[in-house]
């Protein structure tokens, strides 16, 4: 761990224009530069860096943050690996706090697996510059037209058939055999002999997210051998649910064009990746896992299948659709003409060919699953309903409640049957789904103490809601969705006023209502007076965050700029991004009436941050009416019903009252 007066040393140093300057090509333009975005392809900068807030924002894509935001984001590092990136630059010595005697053995074995891994990569690229290597390895490559320069950047290589061995080279270079049987290099024998696991074939190594290589793929090349690819062992540095081959060459350009293409074999991504086509992944030999997928979502959250079109490439395609609809992202599927794979396809092209094919081709995953279930179905009605059941369960994985709605429009137009229906199964499936993770969760806390149970809680999904609760009356999917819907752009605003202008002070006249002759509130506290009266916390769990976390730096008496820099440069990125575009983007005004607005910062203010307190309470009292029109609508008691009805009343004319005091209706 870095030392927290390091880290402050760091982000004091690092400047913002020197950085991303080390990156993108900066023209000043008065006291700030711009640049083309690097984040989206783009024409016209629209990418500015501001030196004097230490802050960066492309007005195009929307991306924002201070310099350790653009390192993480931009080479994709942790917090820490990018405070130590920047150390390295500005010359900063990170002296680590002092680790555990069983963390540093740690350590130093995962340090001694991943040295023998990258000795055995160089050890099979050597193998292919000459000898049995360059007459049968190298000659493979060169047959299914893997250039050099492929060859050299993805150090592809060859394990020889047994006169020079991994095993004696490994051990002459000093290292232990029980780093190259951990490390999945080498087998021990029953006799306690030693031998390495990769035989006469060629080698794919893996990489790990940070570049480093931590297992292996070797493809035989005898026809008559049943295996025809040995993949590397589950070891300590390698896990292969978690890992894709390719992701180190293609994450950036992933990020860049903000989808992610998917593909089943080594030689495909290899292939694609020397066409030029470099946002393509592979899923390492093995089946598409939750992982894998969340480890695409650090970087898009758009995913192209491109299978095999035969029957096991179909199954895996449909199977990778519901994995990446689970985890909240937007797959599609394209299937390549007939006895082509992307491999063989790539090297009848060109890569304006290929792009063009993909993108006139792709279908969206639920499309292209209804459409083969309908044909699979055929007239026959028992196949044809369940057909729609499945369908009807896979939308009901989607997380988001707009998508799912959408989703249940377009299935039930291609099934010919009503909306209802559709809607109706996916509920009941979301309320099964939630009810068995509510057992799960109950079964797992019977069995942990209640430390156990509050980990399990804070450890759940950023982006969970109601909706993965059991539903009950009070926690319906549709309620929460309700509530970001409506409340979402007046908790935005409210949160925007707190970033811009929180120490700013409200100097109200001596007329109005919110007066009340002692020393004038900040705009913070106004805020904050008036949600805590009511009890009230912003429906949006990022909004929510940051504003505890500012409210967190304002109760210590730090200056607004050092609130914002320290929410800017902290290690809860979601917070970060938050701060830095509701600090920076443009007020929007909330009135029709421009020639309203007054002149001075402060005389605005004192219009507008009640205004917006206004329009929150507002939509409030707009989702909770929504909320009881739902609940009418439901088999109730005659008690429940004139509960509700008389509750309707009071909320109605409260929201006069308040439409009133808005202006928009007369008194």
């Amino acid at each position: 761990m870095i030392p927290k007066e390091t880290v402050d040393l760091i982000l004091d140093t690092a400047r913002v224009e020197e950085v991303i300057g080390d990156f993108v090509t900066l023209k000043r333009r008065g006291s700030s530069y711009v640049a083309c975005c690097p984040f989206h392809n783009e024409k016209t900068p629209s990418f500015h860096v501001t030196p004097s807030k230490g802050i960066y924002k492309c007005f195009g894509c929307g991306k924002a943050g201070s310099a350790v935001g653009f390192v993480m984001e931009y080479e994709h590092m942790t917090y820490p690996e990018a405070l130590r990136y920047l150390a390295k630059k500005y010359n900063i010595e990170v002296q680590e706090e002092e680790e555990s005697a069983e963390q540093i053995a740690a350590r130093q074995r995962s340090e001694s697996l991943l040295a023998v891994s990258e000795f055995a990569r160089k050890f099979f690229s050597d193998q292919l510059q000459g000898g049995e290597g360059r007459a049968v390895g190298y000659q493979y490559y060169r047959k299914r037209n893997i250039l050099d320069t492929t060859i050299e950047k993805w150090s592809l290589g060859w394990a020889p058939s047994g006169k020079t061995t991994l095993v004696d080279a490994a051990r002459a270079a000093g290292y232990k055999d029980e780093f190259l049987v951990a490390a999945g290099l080498a087998i021990q024998t029953e006799d306690g002999s030693l031998i390495d696991k990769f035989r006469e074939r060629v080698m794919f190594p893996i990489h790990s997210v940070s570049g480093r290589v931590i297992a292996y793929s070797g493809r035989t090349l005898k026809a008559d051998n049943p295996a025809k690819y040995v993949n590397s062992p589950e070891t300590e540095i390698y896990i292969k649910s978690r890992n894709l081959m390719g992701i180190w060459f293609a994450k950036s350009e992933i990020a860049r064009q903000d989808r992610c293409i998917l593909v089943e074999g080594n030689v495909d991504v290899v292939m694609m990746h020397q066409m030029g086509i470099t946002n393509v992944v592979a899923s390492c030999g093995t089946s598409l896992t939750e992982e894998q997928v969340r480890l695409i979502g650090k970087f898009t959250q758009n995913v192209t299948i491109m299978y095999d079109g035969d029957k096991a490439g179909l199954h895996a395609a449909v199977r990778a659709i519901s994995l990446i609809l689970k985890e909240g992202m937007n797959p599609k599927v394209v299937f390549l003409p007939d006895g082509d794979d992307p491999d063989s396809y790539s090297q009848k092209h060109t890569q304006e060919e290929i792009r063009s094919f993909i993108e006139e081709h792709e279908e969206d995953g639920i499309a292209f699953k209804t459409r083969l279930l309908l044909e699979e179905a055929g007239d026959d009605p028992l196949k044809k309903a369940n057909s729609i059941n499945e369908i009807a369960d896979t939308v009901a994985d989607i997380p988001d409640a707009i998508k799912r709605q959408v989703y249940i429009g377009t299935v039930a137009k291609q099934f010919g049957i009503e909306e209802d229906i559709i809607q109706d199964r996916v509920r009941k499936t979301r309320e099964h789904n939630a009810q068995n993770a509510a057992k799960e969760r109950a079964h797992s806390a019977s069995a942990n103490d209640a430390f156990s149970l509050a980990k399990n809680r804070a450890d759940a999904p950023e982006n969970a809601s109601f909706a993965d609760a059991p539903a009950t009356a009070a926690t319906a999917p549709e309620l929460l969705s309700n509530e970001e819907r409506i409340l979402g752009p007046s908790e935005r605003e409210l949160l925007g006023f707190i970033l811009r202008y929180g120490r700013n002070e409200l100097k109200f006249e001596t007329d109005s209502e919110f007066y009340d002759g002692e020393t004038p509130q900040t705009v913070a506290e106004f805020i904050d007076a008036a949600l805590a009266a009511d009890d009230v916390h912003f429906v949006n769990a990022p909004f929510e965050a940051t504003y505890q976390a500012y409210f967190g730096l304002y109760d210590e008496g730090k200056a607004q700029d050092d609130i914002i820099r320290a929410l800017l440069n902290g290690e809860d990125r979601t917070v970060a991004e938050v701060a830095a575009q509701l600090s920076t983007e443009r007020y929007e005004l909330t009135v029709h009436n421009f020639s309203d607005a007054l002149t001075t910062t402060d005389s605005w203010l004192v219009t507008y941050v009640p205004r917006a307190i206004l329009v929150f309470h507002d939509k409030r009292i707009t989702a909770r009416q929504n909320e009881l029109t739902r609940k009418l609508r439901e088999p109730n008691s005659p008690e429940d019903v004139i509960k509700f009805m008389q509750e309707l009343g009071r909320l109605t004319e409260i929201k006069k009252n308040i439409n009133r005091k808005l202006g928009r209706l007369k008194k």
